[in-house]
């Protein structure tokens, strides 16, 4: 299934505003508590691609597509969509906004209880998680890049006041947004005999080689990077003074919350409020820390430098957040790709050293900050070819292409998710997990990034493969009918002979598939990868046609009628057009020159046989 980015964001728009939106107002409430992350992931459906994409826009009323306003008709008019978007963002801002004053980052029913006899309390359910704080991050951001384009349109004194409104809590939130995600970050360091140091020397050795090679390997291959740790001691990093010996193990990325005994930022010129304890322990988990990536990189994104959306205080804590996001990504990319033989994150399923616990997902999600690297440092070798194979097996392994097997355990991957035990929760009460259930849109998210990266023809062609095959098997677990309709998400769709398998509607779904949807327009905004076998030879085409065209104007005379001189101007035109083109698209250049060498030939032959007659 192609996948078409414009005509599909429509399709999910116009379910989303079916679903969400009655005579212009937001209607919340079907999320089975208050979840910040949800209603965060609800808005951004529609404000993410409207802030990303030009022929999306909503900001500038005028320039509004009728297609877009065709799809968003339950939101209101031209005039009425952008005022009762602020309406529904400033809702959002009050409803996660706690009696002091202070954001409120609530993972509400996405957090599960370990004991399932057990009910989440409500006390629980209001704390913060990092799922919240990096969707903050993206939703806050393009809130503020649209409030500062819609007000150059709107004179409405009623308007501008709920816009001057939304922009300082939109603020507020940010901040607060990132205070906690530095405050979640964590470097876990640890003795190679404890148990998790034995399981981290053994997802990396693979058993290949001895405990005492394996511990020398890790300390020359993350020397430079913990020099960079120890060194940024003095920059906010919280981490154990035992990190200077070398024959400690360490890891380092983000926890599922705020860590416990966390130190607040106290070092702003405005005051946060807020910053609550922590509980979480000083465990980084593969998944949470993608998640802060996908967020943090928001903060640097052209679109957020060029507005100038961040104040003196955010920047401060976004150059703050960067260093702990190239941290991060320098590890775990190091460890997925430890050794010199085949590559820790090839021998799949991957295996969390904390807890203990081993899945596809998580090979994701190590993937997923592997692919992270690979943009940060725009990769073309090696590494991306062996990325797009673990990319393929990944869809293989959890039946995304591939059919499912009689009473397949995989299923279970895709619903109910993978359960995730939360560390330190047990502090505010029972043990919580964290239940992950978008293992397919995380699949064609990662795979559509490497797609656009890729500068080799063959491997971008598998990437793109992969990708539609994904895509497809997404788009067939749109819900059908009844509550959700046109939304995420119905495994039954692609998997009915599963047992036990629920059809539920899913804003993380819903949102991550509008996330592949932005980042595949994206891949196909930029220029196709060129061909230097087919640039030489557009080069020879162009070159001999130059030559007979020349040839052709010295034959030319006044006595011409007005058909051969219409068609050298034309054979010109797209001479120049080819040539303007052979650099980058030499496909194209190539296609354009075989006609013009036709043209010629005829004209050539018609001359010929006019001098014979003659």
């Amino acid at each position: 299934m192609q996948i078409k980015p414009r005509q599909h964001l429509l399709d999910i728009w116009r379910a989303a505003a079916r679903h969400s939106f009655d005579d212009g107002k937001l209607v919340w409430g079907d999320t089975d508590g208050l979840s910040s992350v949800a209603d965060a992931e609800r808005l951004l459906c529609l404000l993410y691609p409207a802030t990303e994409i030009p022929a999306f826009r909503l900001d500038q009323p005028d320039t509004t597509e009728r297609d877009v306003l065709q799809a968003l008709e339950r939101a209101g008019s031209r005039l009425e969509i952008p005022p009762n978007l602020i309406t529904a963002l400033t809702q959002f801002m009050r409803t996660h906004t706690g009696p002091d004053d202070a954001p409120t980052f609530a993972g509400g029913p996405y957090f599960k209880t370990v004991d399932p006899d057990l009910e989440l309390s409500y006390e629980q359910g209001k704390l913060g998680v990092v799922d919240s704080y990096s969707m903050s991050v993206t939703l806050c951001l393009a809130t503020l890049g649209f409030l500062k384009v819609y007000e150059n349109s709107t004179a409405r004194p009623d308007v501008r006041r709920a816009l001057g409104e939304l922009r300082e809590a939109t603020n507020l939130r940010l901040t607060a947004a990132m205070v906690s995600l530095l405050r979640s970050f964590a470097v876990n360091v640890f003795d190679a005999e404890s148990e998790q140091g034995r399981r981290l020397i053994q997802v990396i050795g693979q058993n290949r080689h001895s405990d005492r090679a394996v511990l020398q390997q890790f300390a020359r291959r993350f020397r430079p990077l913990r020099a960079t740790i120890i060194e940024s001691l003095s920059r906010g990093i919280e981490v154990d003074e035992s990190i200077r010996d070398e024959s400690q193990l360490f890891e380092c990325g983000w926890a599922w919350g705020v860590v416990k005994d966390a130190p607040k930022v106290t070092d702003l010129d405005t005051p946060v409020p807020g910053q609550p304890d922590g509980i979480a322990d000083r465990l980084p988990y593969v998944y949470f820390t993608v998640v802060a990536l996908d967020g943090i990189q928001d903060l640097f994104s052209e679109r957020t430098l060029t507005l100038g959306l961040l104040d003196a205080d955010q920047q401060k804590l976004a150059e703050a957040l960067r260093l702990r996001w190239e941290l991060s990504q320098q590890y775990w990319s190091a460890v997925a790709r430890f050794g010199t033989e085949r590559w820790p994150l090839e021998d799949l399923p991957w295996q969390t050293t904390g807890l203990r616990l081993e899945s596809e997902y998580f090979s994701l999600t190590v993937a997923a900050i592997l692919v992270h690297d690979l943009v940060r440092r725009r990769a073309t070798d090696d590494d991306l070819t062996r990325t797009v194979s673990i990319m393929e097996r990944l869809a293989d392994r959890g039946r995304v292409t591939s059919r499912m097997t009689r009473n397949d355990p995989v299923v279970r991957l895709h619903d109910p998710g993978v359960l995730m035990p939360l560390a330190g929760s047990e502090r505010s009460g029972s043990r919580l997990q964290w239940r992950m259930t978008d293992f397919s849109a995380q699949l064609l998210k990662r795979t559509v990034q490497l797609a656009e990266l890729s500068r080799n023809i063959e491997a971008q062609d598998r990437l793109l493969r992969l990708a539609e095959q994904t895509f497809e098997h997404l788009w067939s677990r749109r819900i059908e009918d009844g509550h959700g309709a046109g939304l995420w998400d119905d495994v039954r769709a692609v998997f009915p002979d599963a047992k036990g398998v629920n059809r539920r509607l899913s804003w993380s779904v819903t949102e991550r598939v509008t996330e592949c949807l932005v980042a595949a327009r994206n891949l196909y905004e930029q220029e196709p990868i060129r061909s230097p076998d087919l640039a030489d030879l557009a080069r020879d085409l162009l070159s001999e046609a130059t030559h007979l065209f020349g040839r052709e104007q010295l034959e030319a005379s006044t006595g011409d009628d007005g058909s051969r001189a219409r068609a050298m101007r034309s054979i010109e035109n797209r001479l120049d057009h080819a040539r303007g083109l052979v650099d980058d698209r030499p496909a194209t250049a190539f296609a354009l020159a075989l006609p013009v060498l036709r043209e010629l030939d005829t004209l050539a032959q018609a001359r010929d046989a006019a001098a014979q007659e003659g």
